[in-house]
């Protein structure tokens, strides 16, 4: 073979890998190329539903998809495309239920109406050895619709409804919502101002109070907000007045009233207005002072009890265990929502019990229970009994589990799957964790983004100030970046509406504008979290409550975590506090100890390794019991403002020495503390 033959045939065999070299890479490009198109045509359909512009969501779609040739960014389309799908689904479905709802007018009480004439004989709700149908609710509150009707209520009065949970509680509002008047849940534990208060700024026509009540009511006197307010007592042979009294003055017997009233009915036409309109005001937990009225539309309930329906996979035939009180969100739309709109069966309980969780779950034959996070902590500090495993639970679904008690309480406890919502009761930053991940609190697609309207914005962690570009517009957060969760602001939509609190000026003061561009308004959720380059958020801490010490920033909720893990599940609290000539705040913990049984050389031990030196309490304080809100949430503010005084406290106070052991603080360590000279 001559030289020329052997470099044509050199050449040849060169060709030959390149063509195979560009055909392997053709293929991987159109493998690749054919996911992103699955891809960027999600994307379109999904911003149809959450964008202000389809056309806009397509070109930015479009940008997404030529930006994706990092290597992390096809990694996480991979890694989350069955989780995506999955999610797509449910949430077109979800939305083409709430563009139905909004198109025909079907308010809360024409669905549930729905509901009752298509499964009349049907539980709807359950409590201890009593049953309601679904036809027996629906007369009652048509007998409610009725009676208030005859006594002048009409669209956009309020009544102020105080009452305990009991099988009536949700047919007394869905009466009085047909006739377009809004319903005040008031929380049953508050007494004195916070009672007054609740009942001031909702600006109630009338009340409706429950004969185990009664002594709350008498307990702020003649008020002028409450002289000449009309009050309807609901008694039953089952309640007994702890007053002893039968009746209140002036008060007119609402059980008696309605048995001989006439029901009425609601229109046969319905107005696409009547969907927009208030139903309900649910008031704040009141952490950080009085409670705040919430302002819930038709839609907005729709949409909260519908979504977790849709996107956790619920069924009309679920058995759902709701032990939460009814005046919140979680139990009274969420869950009672189960019962209003798709037609399942909810069993209520009139206060939370840890001991007969379990034992109603199996007594019922309840396939759904929801969860608050303090509960599964109180469910996981009971002793164990056979009886815990023995239900037929196939999810449970709630907020605010925590990462660290996440797989133990699974496994303990044999729950097949857990359903993590993120929302607040007046908010729009939504999210859901559908697929078990453990401590995330939901998931926005990698491709979504910046279509969905939940952002993460840069903020500074201590005070929660937004950082901002030269431009003077806020920063997202990269992957692995805490920041401040926001939602987009759009009152088209049910997903992304604001409508605030009954108090304007409150409402103004949550809302974020100029974000991105010029008139955008966001909500201000007040809450840190992180997002992970799969599109996993994180809840980190409030803000307000992490802290600065040593330079360092210290997230409360993880040594709240650590802290209650070490000591039985009891409850804790982790808070700054200042010390005199010192920068910053030093931590200082309190947990619940009424028999002061709590370990200090073990707890020491404990902390000194798992937190670094900077996030270790300074300070732990005994206490017999933390002031919580009535949805279990406790209170800081109080319990900061005390801090380690040894003059005003009688609680066991102890202090980090500096061998890392927590002995009991003594008054000359006090004293050096007070005057700068503890050397901190």
């Amino acid at each position: 073979m001559s030289g020329n033959e052997e470099r044509a045939d050199l050449e040849d065999q060169q060709a030959g890998g390149k063509k195979m070299e560009i055909l392997l890479e053709l293929n991987l490009k159109q493998k690749l190329a054919t996911r992103m198109c699955i891809i960027l045509s999600g994307t379109v359909i999904f911003a149809a539903f959450c964008w202000d512009n389809a056309l806009a969501s397509l070109a930015l779609g479009a940008v997404v998809a030529l930006l994706l040739r990092s290597p992390k960014y096809v990694f996480a389309l991979l890694m989350t495309a069955s989780r995506d799908f999955m999610a797509f689904q449910r949430f077109v479905a979800l939305n083409l239920y709430l563009l139905n709802t909004d198109r025909r007018g079907l308010t809360v009480a024409r669905w549930f109406q729905k509901q009752a004439r298509a499964n009349p004989k049907k539980s709807c709700f359950v409590m201890d050895d009593r049953k309601m149908s679904f036809a027996e609710a629906l007369e009652l509150s048509q007998k409610v619709a009725g009676y208030f009707r005859d006594r002048g209520l009409q669209n956009g009065d309020c009544v102020a409804l105080f009452m305990e949970t009991r099988l009536e509680y949700p047919c007394i509002w869905l009466g009085l919502s047909q006739l377009g008047v809004i319903t005040a849940l008031i929380n049953s534990n508050l007494r004195g101002d916070s009672l007054l208060h609740s009942i001031k700024v909702a600006n109630a026509k009338a009340l409706i109070v429950s004969s185990e009540l009664v002594d709350g009511l008498q307990s702020l006197g003649d008020k002028d907000e409450i002289r000449g307010l009309p009050i309807y007592q609901f008694t039953d042979d089952e309640s007994k007045n702890p007053s002893g009294h039968d009746l209140l003055p002036k008060a007119v017997d609402l059980t008696l009233a309605l048995k001989t009233q006439q029901k009425w009915e609601l229109p046969h036409t319905a107005s696409s207005k009547e969907v927009q309109s208030k139903l309900l005001y649910v008031y704040t937990s009141g952490t950080t002072g009085l409670p705040k009225a919430a302002v819930i539309t038709n839609l907005r309930f729709i949409f909260m009890a519908a979504g977790s329906f849709y996107m956790l996979k619920l069924s009309s035939d679920d058995v759902v265990y709701n032990p939460l009180p009814l005046y919140h969100t979680a139990g009274g739309i969420v869950g009672v929502g189960n019962a209003i709109l798709n037609g399942s069966t909810v069993v209520l309980r009139k206060k939370f019990s840890a001991k007969n969780f379990w034992l109603d779950c199996s007594r019922y034959n309840c396939s759904v229970a929801q969860y608050i996070g303090e509960l599964c902590r109180y469910l996981l500090a009971t002793p164990y009994t056979p009886e815990q495993q023995r239900h037929n639970l196939r999810l449970m679904y709630g907020n605010g589990l925590r990462p660290q008690i996440w797989s133990q309480f699974v496994r303990r406890f044999g729950i097949p799957h857990i359903g993590e919502i993120y929302g607040a009761t007046e908010g729009n930053s939504n999210l859901i964790n559908i697929t078990n991940r453990v401590g995330a609190i939901g998931f926005v697609p990698v491709y979504g983004s910046r279509v969905y309207p939940v952002q993460v914005l840069r903020c500074d962690e201590l005070t929660g100030e937004l950082l901002k570009n030269p431009q003077g517009y806020c920063i997202r957060c990269k992957p692995g970046e805490a920041g401040l969760l926001v939602g987009k602001v759009d009152a088209r939509r049910a997903v992304s509406a604001f409508h605030g609190y009954a108090d304007k000026g409150a409402s103004e003061q949550k809302l974020l504008r100029n974000v991105f561009t010029q008139g955008d308004v966001f909500f201000n959720s007040g809450d840190m979290v992180v997002c992970d380059i799969l599109g996993y958020f994180y809840f980190k801490d409030r803000t307000g409550d992490t802290f600065r010490w040593r330079g360092e920033n210290v997230a409360t909720q993880e040594v709240e975590a650590i802290i209650t893990n070490c000591v039985g599940f009891e409850d804790c609290v982790v808070y700054g506090v200042q010390i005199p000539h010192v920068e910053g705040k030093a931590g200082m913990a309190a947990i619940v100890d009424p028999n002061r049984k709590v370990d200090m050389g073990y707890l020491s031990v404990v902390l000194r390794g798992s937190l670094p030196p900077y996030a270790r309490p300074l300070f732990i304080r005994l206490m017999d019991e933390i002031p919580r809100t009535a949805t279990f949430k406790l209170k800081k503010r109080e319990l900061a403002q005390e801090g380690y005084d040894l003059k005003i406290l009688t609680d066991p106070i102890y202090y980090l020495n500096r061998d890392g052991i927590y002995r009991p603080l003594s008054q000359e360590q006090y004293e050096a503390l007070r005057s700068g000279r503890a050397g901190l």
